[in-house]
């Protein structure tokens, strides 16, 4: 049996000493948190007997994952985006908020400044041969289940080779392509004139699927389309639908997969009076119902580090 040390003095000392708990200096909530996620970690070592030189391959690990820029990746990776949703839900249980189109996962790749348009955007700015067109359309509600004018409407996702704009490792998307935002008018429609997306997959020499490959996990997405809505009198929804059909829906690798998030995808013609590539399109209707503010407050914002640009 290895032997434990967490609960001597000297180690419960050098805790206390590491966090400066205790001290009037610094923040009493940072404190708390890094007391707690430190102990955590020396109670760990002590009941997993981890030798010194796993500790050194966790700490060179973290290196690599700052310099791959996939922090973020990771933490959908390892389900914690999940784990908070989870908790979001459980409050919105508590304060008996029903209803509502379903939250699901941002991850990494939102880019703020997308230009704004009245009701339709077309955001396909770049030819992409391998991906037919798609129309994503549909009404915002209230929870009163009227429309809601002023909503913005924010929409971003991935072109046929799995790549995000601004984040796209070849270079060749256009600042802003496949991402956009609508207004809604008084009757709360918006609408996007895009192509259809393909899911992604990790970068497979990045620090993510270095460690998803230990533990014997892939690391792909299905095919999806993200959504941030916000209006003055409801809480911010952040969610994203799946493209019905896809194998993956089921496998996400980030978990962001909810029932009531998968439209159906049906089959239309008229494409070309739309402006859209050939005649011959697809469409989901993907009607958004917002939730209510909690004692005049919107408990949804989260304040994360995001890109952003000028469109």
């Amino acid at each position: 049996m290895s032997v434990k040390v967490f609960d001597t003095k000297e180690v419960q000392d050098l805790l206390k000493a590491a966090t400066n708990v205790g001290s009037q200096d610094g923040g009493a909530r940072a404190k708390q948190i890094v007391n707690r996620l430190l102990g955590d970690l020396f109670k760990a070592i002590d009941d997993l007997d981890m030798t010194p030189d796993e500790i050194w391959a966790g700490v060179h690990y973290f290196n690599k994952l700052g310099q791959d820029g996939e922090a973020a990746l990771l933490a959908a990776g390892l389900g914690l985006e999940k784990y908070l949703d989870i908790r979001m839900d459980a409050e919105d249980k508590a304060a008996e908020i029903t209803g509502g189109t379903p939250r699901t996962i941002e991850g990494p790749l939102y880019v703020a400044g997308a230009p704004v348009r009245d009701g339709v955007a077309k955001i396909d700015i770049d030819p992409d041969d391998d991906a037919g067109p798609l129309v994503i359309r549909g009404t915002v509600t209230g929870p009163d289940g009227e429309p809601v004018a002023g909503a913005l409407v924010e929409c971003w996702h991935a072109n046929s080779k799995g790549f995000y704009s601004h984040f796209d490792p070849t270079g060749a998307q256009s600042d802003f392509n496949l991402r956009g935002a609508v207004g809604t008018g008084s009757d709360g429609k918006y609408e996007f004139r895009t192509l259809m997306p393909v899911g992604y997959g990790c970068p497979p020499h990045g620090a993510t699927q270095q460690l998803l490959d230990v533990l014997g996990r892939h690391g792909n997405r299905p095919a999806h389309v993200h959504f941030f809505v916000t209006s003055n009198n409801s809480r911010k929804l952040t969610t994203q639908i799946n493209i019905e059909g896809d194998p993956l829906i089921w496998d996400d690798f980030a978990y962001a997969t909810r029932e009531d998030l998968i439209p159906h995808v049906v089959e239309k013609t008229g494409g070309t009076a739309l402006g859209m590539k050939t005649d011959a399109y697809k469409e989901i209707q993907f009607d958004i119902e917002l939730t209510p503010l909690i004692q005049g407050k919107d408990n949804q914002l989260v304040h994360r580090l995001r890109a952003s640009a000028s469109a």
